[in-house]
């Protein structure tokens, strides 16, 4: 019998606070250790979490040219970099900043469209425990909603209002 050897990437694990007891230099630091990029694939209709992401390596963007002009990928694919950032409160870990941010790729002719300056800028807001998903169509928003639900009911539970609100899945 042969055991299956899947993909069981999951978010990353909350550890202890690597600066906890260290006063000096570098106190106050945000970390990545809790941030996972999470990909949503409009099209396929799919979310699923993609570390590669992280330093713009994930299977989506490896051959692909990025430009600052969204103007010159025409008949991109959508996907959304959602940076998902897991805190901890006295009832367990939960959704804490939830980022999302547009990237298109048109893989025929190895070109895409993203804007790094706000790719960075929403995975600092997302360590700073925002939740910004206004820009993301529906459909997105309940590919991302379902995904997170999935993953992890409990944390889902656990997460503020806002999220469920601005994803519509009350």
């Amino acid at each position: 019998m042969e055991e299956k050897k899947g993909k069981n990437i999951g978010f990353h694990i909350i550890k202890n606070d690597p600066m906890d007891d260290h006063k000096g230099f570098g106190k106050g630091v945000l970390t990545l250790d809790n941030v996972s990029p999470v990909l949503v694939d409009v099209e396929a209709g799919e979310a699923a979490v993609e570390v590669g992401a992280m330093h713009a390596r994930s299977a989506v963007e490896k051959g692909i040219k990025f430009l600052p002009d969204r103007s010159e990928v025409p008949d991109g694919k959508l996907y959304w970099v959602v940076w998902v950032t897991i805190d901890r409160k006295e009832e367990g870990p939960y959704y804490a900043g939830v980022t999302a941010c547009d990237m298109t790729v048109n893989r025929e002719i190895r070109r895409g469209y993203k804007s790094l300056p706000e790719h960075v800028n929403r995975l600092d807001k997302s360590i700073k425990r925002h939740i910004i998903v206004d820009q993301m169509d529906e459909k997105s928003k309940k590919i991302l909603a379902d995904f997170l639900k999935q993953h992890d009911p409990g944390m889902w539970e656990r997460s503020e209002d806002k999220l469920k609100i601005d994803l519509s899945a009350q």
